[in-house]
């Protein structure tokens, strides 16, 4: 349930016996796709998040029938800089703005990024950028590696933002993707339905786990394929960090150039051979079809050729 008054916005939500049990931010995060699981955590902690009207901790448990209440802090000032960074757009409106995102280009600013990122070329571009994300990621309601390129959807306004974030939360959003991995794989098409969570040791690594695992699918077809590598699309039915790597590495053909996962097939690419090929969604505000495709970059087309013996 939401309300509003003049300088703020409360929503209120009710946990389902279904739900006990569960971290309050982790319950959260499920119910706000809109919000990254660090940005309700700093929310909680601020007193902007209240469990039955007291303030509390984001690792408290909830219980059925507890009543959540958020208010939304007013919005902080974007302390980012606006940079000249060229943007290769593929659509622009009042609600959103579609790019295909070079390869190397961080999506928003953090720890060992503070500027040449995404944001701030969109800061250079957009008179106004959504707010729900804080101040460190205005726009940003989805993300793509750093080294993965391809289409993204950036929100200008808050109400874009929430209806892209909840297509994206019910899996309505269209997300296909083209990788060169390593090898011939088994199967021409199949999908892989396996658990991802946190791996223990390595922290900025995932893992395909049933232990606290999130379930994640991903459906493949294979394009063109060698005894030494293979191009594949890649269509994705949920929203898993590193998803397509983790699954492909799990399938023994790993991405190629991904120095994470298979630093052995790395060497010889610049980069992890991944891109965000076509997005499509409803318009948040028209309800109308939207499908953008980006071109493959020129990197991927070298290692395309490369590994098909043409170079």
């Amino acid at each position: 349930m939401k309300t509003s008054s003049k300088n703020s916005t409360t929503l209120r939500f009710v946990v389902p016996k279904d739900q006990a049990q569960l971290r309050l931010d982790r319950f959260l995060a499920r119910e706000l796709p809109g919000y990254s699981r660090s940005r309700i955590q700093q929310l909680i902690r601020a007193g902007f998040i209240r469990l039955n009207r007291a303030t509390t901790r984001p690792r408290q448990l909830v219980r059925s029938g507890d009543e959540i209440e958020l208010t939304e802090p007013p919005l902080e000032k974007i302390d980012y800089q606006p940079e000249p960074i060229p943007l290769d757009i593929l659509f622009e409106d009042n609600d959103l703005i579609v790019i295909n995102k070079p390869a190397g280009l961080v999506v928003h600013p953090g720890a060992g990024h503070r500027e040449h990122t995404l944001v701030n070329a969109l800061l250079g571009h957009c008179a106004t950028l959504s707010g729900i994300g804080g101040k460190e990621r205005p726009g940003i309601v989805h993300r793509l590696d750093k080294e993965t390129s391809g289409c993204l959807v950036v929100a200008k306004n808050d109400i874009a933002h929430r209806e892209l974030s909840k297509q994206f939360a019910a899996r309505t959003v269209e997300k296909i993707y083209l990788a060169l991995v390593a090898g011939k794989l088994r199967k021409a098409a199949d999908v892989i339905e396996e658990k991802i969570g946190r791996h223990p040791v390595h922290r900025q690594r995932m893992r395909v786990t049933s232990l606290r695992g999130r379930t994640a699918k991903t459906e493949y077809r294979v394009i063109r394929s060698s005894d030494q590598a293979s191009l594949i699309e890649c269509r994705l039915h949920s929203g898993r960090t590193h998803q397509i790597r983790v699954h492909l590495h799990h399938l023994g053909h790993p991405v190629l150039g991904d120095k994470v996962y298979a630093p052995r097939v790395a060497k010889n690419f610049p980069r992890q051979m991944l891109h965000a090929w076509k997005l499509g969604f409803h318009h948040p505000r028209t309800g109308e079809w939207k499908r953008f495709e980006a071109q493959l970059p020129a990197d991927f087309k070298e290692a395309m050729a490369m590994v098909n013996g043409e170079k």
